[in-house]
């Protein structure tokens, strides 16, 4: 998270939800919408998901990890808040797997559908693909470019392919969601709100009858969504998708809802977190370019944009970050890079001397 979004103002910001839902506990946000948390490992600690009444049963948004201390939870939840009623299908935002992990399991159990936009979740069967697989060379060449070191890489190399354990197996088949859809959920209306950025088709659902939304990662209170680049797609521009992004639900979405969040508790105030994440990251990009008057590498810019040290548990998630900011100053034609003959990007503000 660049370091300036932590620094804003957030006096226009509430959290009228009295209390935190502990794990196999639920609190209802709205009619017949309960508030459920999963535990995660890390900092976060957990993730939120959501249960809304549909007729006799649930439909479910987002899932949480498919490990075993997550389905267990599940099970406590599914025979207690949610009172041993079906799940009638299970829906989620986006591919990470503290949203999508236990989606396959549920899905499975009660015999229904995943409903997912198109690009998630065949983007998220491309990654489990990975499972076992070899560190590619494509891979080990562009953290190199952005300049970590041998003993990095080889971390890097060792950790490849631990996606698909983060995920119970997905389902073979799927039902698709796109933006502007209006799914009937318990009678009332939710509509599809598509942004990309964080990941690549992230689905938010807005109930205007019920005054709520469900944010995903797309606008989270307290901290700001990691947007990256990745190998996959070294030149890609993630930074102006997701402010593109934030831009649009501030355009289409009422400023009265209660957002619900996936990480954080239920807040009021969704146009003003939208724009203190912009303001964030436009002076986070006002800092970096001012400081590319000396060329530096991806691994030279993280004192610019994070205010936590960055460690190996992080190093992915800043040099993502960070080539995502770099890449947008260079779409912009503000910033340029060139490669040595080690196989380092060095990067240098337009027209200061190489």
């Amino acid at each position: 998270m660049p370091k300036d979004i932590a620094d804003i103002q957030r006096g226009k910001l509430t959290y009228p939800v009295a209390g935190i839902p502990q794990t196999g506990e639920a609190i209802e946000v709205g009619p017949g919408v309960l508030w459920l948390r999963m535990p995660l490992g890390g900092p976060l600690g957990h993730i939120n998901c959501w249960a809304l009444e549909d007729g006799d049963g649930w439909t479910l948004v987002d899932t949480g990890m498919g490990h075993a201390e997550t389905l267990a939870a599940w099970e406590t939840v599914l025979a207690g808040p949610l009172g041993g009623r079906p799940v009638k299908r299970v829906v989620v935002t986006h591919l990470h797997p503290d949203h999508v992990g236990a989606a396959g399991w549920l899905t499975r159990r009660f015999g229904v559908e995943l409903w997912m936009t198109r690009l998630e979740y065949l983007t998220c069967r491309v990654m489990a693909a990975d499972t076992c697989r070899e560190a590619p060379a494509e891979g080990v060449a562009f953290y190199r470019a952005a300049g970590w070191t041998e003993a990095e890489l080889d971390a890097y190399r060792k950790r490849f392919g631990r996606f698909g354990s983060m995920l119970a197996p997905l389902p073979d088949g799927f039902r698709r969601i796109s933006d502007g859809d209006v799914l009937i959920i318990g009678g009332r209306e939710w509509r599809v709100v598509v942004g990309s950025g964080h990941s690549p088709e992230h689905a938010s659902l807005w109930s205007p009858e019920l005054g709520l939304i469900i944010t995903g990662d797309q606008v989270l209170p307290r901290i700001s969504s990691n947007v990256g680049v990745h190998p996959t797609e070294p030149e890609a521009d993630p930074l102006h998708d997701w402010l593109t992004s934030l831009a649009r639900v501030k355009s289409i979405v009422p400023d009265d809802v209660l957002a619900l969040p996936a990480h954080n508790e239920p807040f009021h105030g969704l146009h003003a977190r939208i724009d203190q994440l912009i303001e964030g990251h436009e002076k986070a990009l006002a800092r970096l370019r001012a400081a590319l008057d000396e060329p530096k590498r991806a691994v030279d810019v993280f004192p610019l944009l994070f205010r936590r040290t960055v460690d190996g548990s992080l190093l992915g998630f800043a040099t993502g970050e960070s080539l995502a900011h770099l890449n947008y100053l260079r779409a912009r034609g503000e910033a340029e890079r060139s490669r040595d003959e080690t196989g380092v990007d060095w990067w240098r503000a337009v027209g200061a001397q190489a």
